[in-house]
């Protein structure tokens, strides 16, 4: 019977210890995710006091968080006895069935760390790559977050974006608007060019040096087609975009240029 009774008290020993291990196991889980979050929150807040470019720092303090958090988990695991240099082991082993599963993952990772050196462009820029046109938000570890110009949070893997042509329409301090006028084949290209120049040159936002330019793009079964050119700074872009065509519609109007249509001459022979 006393035996019995040691088994059962060794046992319920055990279980007691174990179920004290597993929750402070918990317990340090949890708090080491409070202060890994906390310690990447300040380590964000110490760089950008140091006005360190806001990509860097994203990219920073989401690695650190990385780090610390396989650090926890290596610490956990230690604390319940296993031996850290055989999981260390065996999280290499396992790390190379993983990248070769995971190939795609691994070269997100590394373009982003070339997008972060290399620099093509970084948060806030207004860029077009990957089929993609908006502002950048965030340079991650595996992927980019792109707002579009209709507000719409877009996530584009790194390794497609390094690996596209990337167009940075904040790198350079002006860019130039593209837009064609019809004309009807009686109207003076000459006289329409002059009234656009001085209207345009009245609409907000539209640089003086560079003026815009107004030429003679092409012909068609309708016409004369002017190219209108007017530059602005890239954050003015859609305004001038707009304004333009509305004054190129109120100048040939006022103007009372004929609306242009096509004309067909049928001979009989």
């Amino acid at each position: 019977m006393d035996t019995f009774n040691t088994i059962i008290a060794t046992n319920v020993n055990l279980i007691a210890a174990a179920v004290l291990r597993v929750l402070v196991a918990i317990a340090f889980w949890f708090v080491g995710r409070r202060l890994i979050g906390f310690a990447a929150g300040v380590t964000g807040s110490t760089l950008r006091g140091q006005r360190i470019d806001p990509t860097l720092v994203g990219y920073l303090s989401t690695s650190l968080s990385v780090l610390l958090n396989i650090v926890l988990v290596v610490a956990i695991l230690g604390y319940f006895g296993i031996e850290t240099t055989s999981f260390a082991a065996l999280l290499a082993a396992a790390g190379v069935a993983i990248g070769a599963a995971w190939s795609g993952l691994l070269a997100n990772f590394a373009a982003g760390a070339f997008l972060v050196v290399l620099r093509p462009f970084q948060v806030g820029d207004f860029v077009a790559a990957a089929g993609i046109t908006g502002t950048v938000v965030e340079i991650g570890l595996f992927v980019t977050a792109i707002d579009t110009p209709d507000h719409v949070r877009t996530y584009v893997g790194n390794n497609k974006l390094f690996g596209d042509t990337i167009q940075n329409f904040s790198t350079n301090s002006y860019r130039r608007v593209e837009l064609e006028a019809q004309l009807d084949h009686t109207v003076n290209p000459g006289e329409a060019a002059r009234i656009l120049r001085d209207r345009l040159v009245n609409i907000p936002n539209v640089l003086t040096n560079p003026e815009p330019s107004i030429e003679i793009l092409g012909f068609n079964p309708m016409g004369v087609v002017l190219a209108v050119r007017p530059f602005c700074h890239n954050n003015h872009y859609w305004q001038v975009y707009f304004d333009t065509n509305r004054v190129i519609r109120e100048s040939f109007s006022e103007s009372q240029f004929p609306t242009p249509k096509q004309h067909f001459e049928v001979r009989q022979g």
